[in-house]
């Protein structure tokens, strides 16, 4: 008899991301491959499917859990999760503790300082890849927090099967429902912790998942989950087509100089246009994690509406200004 349906499922989105870090590793050793591990339901069973698949494979398989310090007895859970990681046979395994900044809001700084400690686990280790438990529910989730801010199509694309430098990020589960992700660790009896942030009202996802996503499928009808996950994959094969266009064409708007000539912007679809500025100011310092739609949309006045208005303030102390018929960006 094989394994539950849920547990073949999970097995095999695992067993495919394997390959590829196998495929894509020019190294003579077995490539390492950590999991991103909270205890939850989702990243226990990845843990599982990942110890189970890298027995079978020339690849090594370890963890690595992070403590963000924000509720009481985080550093025994932290400990406890490491604890069955090892369990399941996965090494090296290790609990690290972060300090959550304040910056952006209290999901935006745990996240940062989360992927931070990752990045650096990774580094010591020597990690080829990260994989992180992230299901279709949290990518139709993603996609309707990004439609609420009107940051524009790069926001609707969602969560990217692979991020990261180096490729380094993985997330096998984005075409499985949390539903199936669960079944499975009932099916194999993993002990499982469910984050009482995740039910919390305060913080804006968990008012999404047990009201907004609710709301919606009572209204519209089932299916908008996947529906939400196929618009992330369309709305990135389109983002990724505009931005090789916008990298194409911002040699194309530069003087012998480098600079940019106004009226060969003013040439440009208003989203290669957008594009091309974005990726102006972030080379010359901007932090691309600050520079939002209205940043952008400013800065695109310049170029469409320009009535002799004077400098414009960007993030990372960026000055962009109209001169001459060129824009000139520099950092102050």
């Amino acid at each position: 008899m094989g394994p539950h349906p849920a547990v073949a499922a999970i097995r095999l989105a695992v067993r495919r991301v394997l390959h590829d870090v196998i495929n894509e590793h020019t190294a003579g050793d077995a490539p390492l491959v950590l999991v991103a591990c909270s205890g939850g339901a989702d990243s226990m069973a990845l843990a599982s499917a990942l110890a189970f698949e890298a027995r079978k494979l020339p690849v090594r398989a370890g963890g690595v859990t992070v403590d963000h310090g924000l509720q009481d007895g985080s550093d025994t859970r932290a400990a406890e999760v490491a604890g069955r990681m090892t369990a399941l046979g996965l090494a090296p395994v290790e609990s690290v503790t972060v300090t959550v900044g304040r910056e952006g809001g209290p999901e935006a700084a745990a996240r940062d300082a989360r992927y931070a400690a990752l990045d650096a686990a990774a580094e010591r280790h020597g990690a080829a890849a990260i994989l992180l438990g992230h299901t279709r529910d949290d990518q139709a989730e993603t996609v309707l927090l990004g439609l609420a801010r009107g940051s524009g199509i790069r926001s609707l694309s969602g969560m990217a099967a692979v991020s990261g430098t180096s490729r380094r990020y993985r997330r096998p589960f984005l075409q499985l429902d949390r539903q199936t992700v669960r079944k499975a660790c009932i099916a194999q009896e993993l002990a499982v912790w469910d984050d009482p942030h995740n039910s919390d009202p305060a913080y804006t996802r968990s008012r999404l998942r047990h009201e907004g996503l609710p709301a919606l499928e009572k209204a519209l009808g089932k299916g908008v989950v996947e529906a939400l996950a196929r618009t992330a994959q369309l709305s990135r094969d389109d983002a990724d087509a505009l931005d090789t266009w916008a990298a194409d064409a911002e040699t194309a708007v530069r003087d012998e100089a480098g600079a940019l000539e106004c009226s060969k912007l003013f040439g440009l679809p208003p989203a290669v246009r957008r594009r091309v500025l974005r990726r102006a100011v972030i080379a010359e310092g901007a932090p691309a994690g600050s520079l939002f739609a209205r940043h952008i949309e400013e800065l695109d006045r310049l170029i469409t509406g320009w009535r002799g208005q004077g400098a414009i303030n960007l993030p990372g102390r960026v000055e962009a200004r109209r001169q001459g018929g060129r824009l000139v960006i520099r950092q102050g």
